[in-house]
This record gives C-alpha cells, structure tokens and sequence, in this order.
C-alpha cells in the first residue's frame, strides 16, 4: 500500500519526501477536501519534489465541462502524474459521465497524466453520487483510479462508512480495473485497516500536520505513517488503457518512466 501524503507548499513537499512518502499531493486544506493551490504553488511543488515521487493535484470539484477542461489543462501545464477530480454537488450520472469525460479528453492530451475520480462516504451531503456509480462513471470514461474520501471532514472516513462498505468498494474499483485509494480523516490506526481492506494508496493530511490539517506536515509524523504502511501490497495500476503492459508494477516506477517521456516531450515542443 503507498502512502499519500497532501500538501499546501514546496516546504511540506521536501518534509514529506524526507519522511518516506510514496506519492506527494498538492491541495490546499483551507478550501475543502479538494482545494486546488495556485499554479504557482504547483509549479513550486513540483520543483520541490523534482521527480523523486509522484505528483497528485486536486483540481476542486466539477462545475461545467469548460471549468473542469481548464483546470485539468492548467495542472498538466506545470506537470503532474495524477489529477484529482471531485463530484461534490453532481447528482446525475449522466452529467458525472459528461464532466468525467471533458477531464478525460484534457488528460488524453499529455503522455503522462492520469485521470483520479473522488467518491465521498458523505455523499449525501456532498450532494454528490453514491461512491458505487462514481466507479461505474470511473471505468466507463477510463479513468485510472478512484478515491474514497470524505467531503465535509466532520467525521473520518470509518466513522462514516463501515469497513465492510468501504471493502466492498474497494473491491468494486478492483473488478472495474482502478486503483483504489482511501482518504478522509485517516490517522495511524486507520493504515492496517485500509490495508486489510485491499487499498492501493492511503492519503493523508491531518494525521502528518503538526497543528491539524491546516497545520504543517511534519517529517517525523510522515517516517511515523510510512512505518505504519509498509510491508503493504504494490499499487496495481489497472491495464487495458493502453499505458501498461500485462503485469504488475510498482507505481514509482511507471511513473519514472513516463515522466521520462514528460520531459522529453518538453524539449521537442
């Protein structure tokens, strides 16, 4: 199981790192579960972290296609692995799969990027899908994974669903061939049962601040949750999107290698 671990600037990014994290996440805590920062926080981030791990950016949560096609191109813009797209308010599925897709189509666009639906367990309060549909829209506008998280973070996420239904989810992105990722109040006990459970990646905010989620990670909280995930199972990238071939891999290894090709395709433009 990796461990994500979010933050708000270059200075939480090398604490992290320096701590074990496996994927680094850019979002600022201050504007919701999935507060996108500036470009040129993002741009910092990614100089901080220099290719070391996987980059994630959260791009907020859906409001039109336009938006959605603006923000994705906007990330891909600096350079990230992942994009990080919420269904907060959107209750159609069919309109899901339509913002889905206009995310898609802008990812489509780089060699390197990959496109992470998120689920809320409070999905009821999100206004938003159940997180069931949220992967049938995943697999159906081929999406790489999806996250579990919560949206108002007045409760974590075991607190709002229980660990069957979140096992049964888990299991649910598996047979649709996505990754899996948990998120959503997690502290250190929380790791063993998400990895009990099947998860892929784990992602954390508060549990890594000192001072709370809009506190500052903390390298010793980050080695502290690291310890707490290893000896965990590799990420399981799904195949079938034509990136991977038949086998299992570790995830900072594809990475690598299609940031190999971020680059060079820079350098020809």
């Amino acid at each position: 199981m990796q461990l994500l671990i979010s933050v708000a600037g270059p200075a939480e990014a090398c604490a992290a790192l320096r701590g074990g994290a496996d994927v680094i996440d850019a979002k600022d805590p201050r504007r919701g579960a999935l507060g996108p920062v500036s470009l040129q926080r993002l741009a910092a981030i990614r100089a901080a972290v220099a290719g070391a791990r996987p980059l994630s950016a959260a791009v907020g949560d859906a409001t039109s296609e336009q938006a959605v096609a603006g923000a994705v191109a906007a990330a891909l813009s600096v350079g990230v692995a992942f994009v990080k797209l919420g269904l907060a308010g959107v209750t159609s599925e069919a309109r899901a799969g339509r913002l889905a897709g206009a995310a898609r189509r802008a990812v489509e666009t780089a060699v390197v990027t990959r496109l992470v639906l998120v689920a809320y367990a409070d999905w009821r309060s999100a206004a938003s899908l159940p997180p069931a549909r949220v992967v049938a829209v995943a697999a159906d506008t081929g999406a790489a994974g999806v996250l579990l998280d919560t949206a108002t973070k007045r409760a974590p996420l075991f607190a709002v669903e229980s660990p069957a239904g979140v096992a049964a989810w888990v299991a649910a992105a598996h047979a649709a061939g996505l990754f899996a990722a948990l998120a959503g109040g997690l502290s250190g006990p929380d790791l063993a049962r998400a990895r009990s459970l099947g998860a892929d990646v784990v992602g954390v905010r508060g549990a890594a601040c000192v001072g709370g989620r809009t506190g500052r990670v903390s390298r010793a909280r980050v080695a502290a949750l690291r310890a707490l995930a290893e000896a965990a199972p590799s990420l399981r990238v799904p195949i079938g999107r034509g990136v991977l071939p038949q086998r299992d891999v570790e995830l900072a290894e594809i990475v690598r290698r299609d940031d190999e090709v971020f680059h060079a395709v820079r350098e020809r433009a």
